[in-house]
C-alpha cells in the first residue's frame, strides 16, 4: 500500500494560492509529502484524473484514487481525508 497525495493547481488561481499554506500545514502535521502539479502545464493529468477545477487534491493508494477534493479544502478536512488512507492513523 503506497499512499500518495497530489494537489493540482494553476497559476493565477486565488483558491490555489489559499490552498498552498494548508497543504504545507498538513504535510508537517502528518509527516508526509504532497506533490503539487500545475494542471495547465501538464495537461495529460487533466484527462487521466478527469480534472474539472483547480485546486483539486487527490489521495492515491497504489495509483487508485481513494479521495478527491475539488476546490479549497480546509486543513481539518484535508487531514481527515488523508489520514483515512495512511497505514497508521496519526493522532496530532
Amino acid at each position: 500500500m503506497v499512499v500518495k497525495v497530489i494537489n493540482f493547481y494553476q497559476e493565477g488561481c486565488m483558491a490555489c494560492e489559499e490552498q498552498t499554506p494548508i497543504l504545507r500545514e498538513a504535510e508537517k502535521e502528518l509527516d508526509i509529502k504532497i506533490e503539487e502539479i500545475d494542471a495547465v502545464k501538464n495537461p495529460e493529468y487533466i484527462k487521466k484524473y478527469t480534472l474539472r477545477v483547480t485546486p483539486t487534491t487527490i489521495v492515491l493508494d497504489d495509483d487508485d484514487v481513494r479521495e478527491r477534493m475539488e476546490g479549497l479544502v480546509h486543513r481539518e478536512d484535508l487531514k481527515v481525508a488523508i489520514q483515512r488512507h495512511l497505514p497508521e492513523p496519526l493522532t496530532r
